[in-house]
């Protein structure tokens, strides 16, 4: 066990379970108590053995409380709720992983749906409270029309899912694909990273309605003791997840994109200006084919980088290590560089038996400049693949 945690329970922590609900709390004396039997209520609902693992790091008698309903609870310090979940591993018993809030908004009378559908063969299971019910009162009408809906429809655009509630906080997972996902998030966004990593890592997934019910009286919420700026930061912490972990979305699928429209101008402009469709074609097209194909091979090379740094297809980092081997990259490096070269000293012999005037624009040199760029952006890609290569060759050995 952690020196940084303790655990406390009413009986022994041992046996077989099938089903370990752990939730974080942070001074909930107010509900935890009633929470607990909530759960006991749930297990026995679905007919499966479980525990409750409280996840405290109160400075109320929330623990004291949790205990005394029967709950295992292991004290953690203060560090976020992704973190708390992250510090929780080590400690749960259960095949099935069911996470949530122990402030009685998610009603954890109800589980068998989860329950099933990790049964079924699903890695994780999110609950959806679009497809539920909410109480009256019980979401902020911001948060349950726009900032919800908004973000959900954000991430299912950048990682092709269809979630329709990605901000629910009671979900399943199994355990093994939960220390698969490896969370990192310390505060709300560790939400939006499990989502997104059980989508990278090829999870099947699906969602399971729930009731959602407003605050008990007497109870503030987080979001509302933070103060009104907290969910505005929560939400921007989540897109940022989301953001970092899409190369494929805002680099790969822009780069291939780019390159395709600007090799074709580039390519054509080479052996001179044209005209095409009764449109003109010149060094203004030239030079934009050029940044097209520039900006295109930087988000290429950076994107395929970014999925080797992630880790999360290793198949496809192996094959782009074998295919863009260190000879090979630099191979090919020379051969832009050197191909590039050539017409521009052609040029500057041109340049310097004209007494250093040039009579017209030598549009093979501007292409060959081009070949020049492009070889050395393939230099500093294989260099930076090959590090990144041999730095998970280590930890793979470690």
């Amino acid at each position: 066990m952690s020196a940084q945690t303790t655990e406390r329970t009413t009986a022994a922590a041992s046996g077989s379970v099938e089903v370990s609900i752990v939730v974080p709390c942070l001074n909930e004396e107010l509900t935890v108590g009633e929470f607990v039997d909530w759960c006991h209520e749930g297990l026995a609902a679905a007919g499966v053995t479980g525990e409750v693992l409280i996840v405290d790091s109160s400075s109320d008698r929330s623990a004291d409380i949790a205990v005394e309903h029967g709950a295992r609870v292991v004290s953690v310090p203060t560090r976020g709720i992704g973190r708390a979940y992250a510090d929780a591993v080590p400690h749960m018993r259960g095949r099935i992983v069911i996470m949530g809030d122990c402030d009685l908004t998610y009603d954890f009378r109800e589980l068998a749906g989860f329950i099933a559908a990790i049964r079924d063969g699903n890695d994780f299971v999110m609950g959806t409270r679009t497809k539920g019910e909410v109480e009256p009162g019980a979401m902020p009408v911001l948060h349950r029309y726009f900032g919800s809906p908004a973000t959900t429809f954000i991430f299912n655009v950048i990682y092709g899912t269809r979630f329709s509630d990605i901000h629910c906080g009671m979900r399943a997972v199994t355990r093994e694909a939960l220390v698969r996902m490896d969370l990192e998030s310390d505060g709300w966004e560790y939400a939006s990273e499990m989502i997104l990593k059980a989508r990278k890592l090829r999870m099947k997934t699906t969602e399971v309605p729930v009731r959602f019910w407003k605050d008990r009286a007497g109870r503030e919420s987080h979001l509302k003791r933070g103060g009104w700026t907290t969910p505005w930061i929560a939400g921007w912490d989540s897109l940022r997840i989301m953001f970092l972990y899409a190369p494929d979305f805002f680099l790969l699928r822009p780069g291939i994109l780019l390159l395709a429209l600007g090799l074709p101008l580039s390519i054509g402009l080479a052996f001179g200006p044209f005209v095409a469709f009764g449109v003109g074609f010149n060094l203004h097209w030239m030079l934009l084919g050029i940044v097209l194909v520039t900006v295109g091979y930087s988000a290429t090379q950076l994107a395929l980088l970014g999925r080797v740094l992630d880790g999360f297809d290793r198949q496809f980092s192996d094959r782009l290590m074998a295919v863009v081997s260190y000879s090979r990259g630099v191979f090919a490096s020379a051969l832009l560089i050197g191909a590039g070269i050539i017409p521009n000293v052609v040029l500057m012999a041109r340049w310097i038996g004209n007494n250093f005037r040039l009579p017209a624009i030598q549009y093979s040199s501007v292409f060959g400049l081009l070949l020049v760029i492009l070889g050395f952006q393939t230099f500093g890609f294989t260099l930076l693949l090959q590090i990144l290569g041999r730095t998970r060759h280590l930890r793979r050995s470690a």
